[in-house]
């Protein structure tokens, strides 16, 4: 594999099963955790997504590692299924990738992130966001 930012993005891809916009919904319908990991600059212009955990990047694989002493309530089990969101998609597959690293084996990402959620015309909250430091 060459070297450069195109083709850790391959190999990441790769090990996903990633999600559509529509099929995202229907996973978090169906219990997946979805974690936005936008900023707060991003999630201010864009809006933010019903249901979603808002985790800061730095901090993820803390915050989702069941095994972790930082981690959600919700991050139960290393087969929990998690779909991230970023803006476009692309450092939502990095991310996903470093969850399956760490054994959460069912992350993936969103095909397109929030831009292709906002494309598909679904819809955003205007409830507060759920921010977890």
């Amino acid at each position: 594999m060459s070297p450069g930012i195109d083709a850790l993005l391959e190999q990441a891809r790769a090990g996903l099963h990633r999600l559509t916009p529509q099929l995202t919904v229907e996973a978090v319908r169906g219990g997946a955790l979805l974690i936005d990991t936008r900023t707060d600059a991003q999630r201010r212009e864009q809006g933010d997504l019903p249901g979603a955990i808002v985790i800061d990047r730095t901090v993820l694989e803390w915050r989702l590692d069941p095994a972790s002493a930082w981690r959600i309530p919700e991050a139960t089990g290393y087969d929990r299924e998690i779909v991230l969101v970023c803006r476009q998609g692309y450092s939502s597959s990095l991310a996903a990738a470093s969850l399956q690293t760490l054994g959460l084996r069912r992350a993936t990402d969103m095909i397109g992130g929030v831009d292709a959620w906002l494309a598909a015309g679904l819809p955003t909250t205007d409830r507060p966001a759920d921010v977890r430091p």
